[in-house]
């Protein structure tokens, strides 16, 4: 058990924990959670007064206001947690950033994972498993209910988790190691392993580049209609581009093949002749892909 400091004043904003990318989980000796796909905000609250902090320190309390009023707690602490907006089954960054743009706040929702600090008291030193406890405590004694969420943990192998939720389409898993204090930086305490999908898609045009594409337009059969499912840029190297573009200007068309065309002014138009494999992380509220990545291209799906 660490020995608590006494009670001292509340600090300021206090720089988060980040979690280092891993390609697999760890199988013991962490607690395995839901990694949510939102902004990282951490809640200051002060006997009633609440403020809201992005993970760079800027001061959000007017964007996240029904998250800062439900957290009215006759309390002191720093609470560290994620706002998200929850669509599909599964937390959604496109709908967040929409609904924020907007002003709306009715389906933001505050998943809490860690408390740094409680009634004067400094939690940072203390085993990341007994800093959860308390936090579950605190939610328990102050009855705290939606929009506030206490994020649930499970012990034990965490790729099986990690595997578990990928097919839930979850965006992935974040291991915090059970007996490690909290630390203001990137390490080992904290590990992430992210899920992706993985696609082939039609592609419809591409913008040249002097040696070959900069990016591929891409688009999907639905029913009897084309339609258009955003672009990708990242994935090949110079030769690649190259047979690429080769391989494209074969079909090249004088107008796009979607059944809604979109204005796209450096776009040379393809038939769909050829399908991009794609990897990418999830498909925006606008119904594009997001953080997409090209994996190879072939003649047929």
């Amino acid at each position: 058990m660490v020995k608590r400091p006494q009670g001292i004043e509340m600090p300021g904003f206090i720089r988060p924990q980040l979690a280092t990318l891993r390609s697999k989980a760890p199988k013991s000796g962490y607690l395995h959670e839901i990694k949510y796909d939102g902004y990282r905000v951490q809640l200051h609250l002060n006997q009633g007064k609440a403020k809201a902090y992005t993970r760079n320190g800027l001061d959000w309390t007017k964007r996240f206001s029904a998250i800062t009023r439900a957290f009215d707690i006759p309390r002191q602490a720093i609470v560290d947690g994620e706002v998200v907006v929850v669509h599909g089954g599964r937390t959604n960054f496109s709908e967040l950033q929409a609904d924020l743009a907007r002003g709306r706040q009715d389906r933001l929702l505050y998943y809490a994972f860690d408390l740094l600090w409680l009634d004067g008291h400094d939690l940072r030193k203390l085993p990341q498993i007994e800093r959860k406890s308390m936090l579950r405590g605190l939610f328990d004694a102050c009855k705290l209910a939606p929009p506030l969420l206490y994020s649930e943990h499970l012990e034990g192998d965490g790729q099986e988790f990690f595997e578990h939720a990928s097919k839930l389409n979850y965006e992935g898993v974040v291991s915090k190691k059970a007996d490690a204090p909290y630390r203001s930086d990137r390490n080992d305490g904290w590990l992430k392993v992210k899920a992706v999908q993985r696609e082939k898609f039609p592609v419809i045009g591409f913008v040249k580049d002097p040696t070959g594409v900069a990016a591929l337009y891409l688009g999907k059969q639905e029913g009897r209609e084309l339609v258009y499912m955003g672009k990708v840029g990242t994935g090949w190297s110079r030769t690649v581009s190259g047979q690429i573009r080769k391989q494209l200007d074969t079909v090249v068309s004088p107008k796009s093949k979607l059944t809604k065309p979109v204005t796209k002014p450096k776009a040379t138009w393809v038939e769909p002749k050829f399908f991009a494999d794609v990897e990418y992380r999830d498909i925006t509220s606008e119904g594009l892909l997001r953080a997409s990545s090209f994996k190879g291209l072939s003649k047929h799906k």
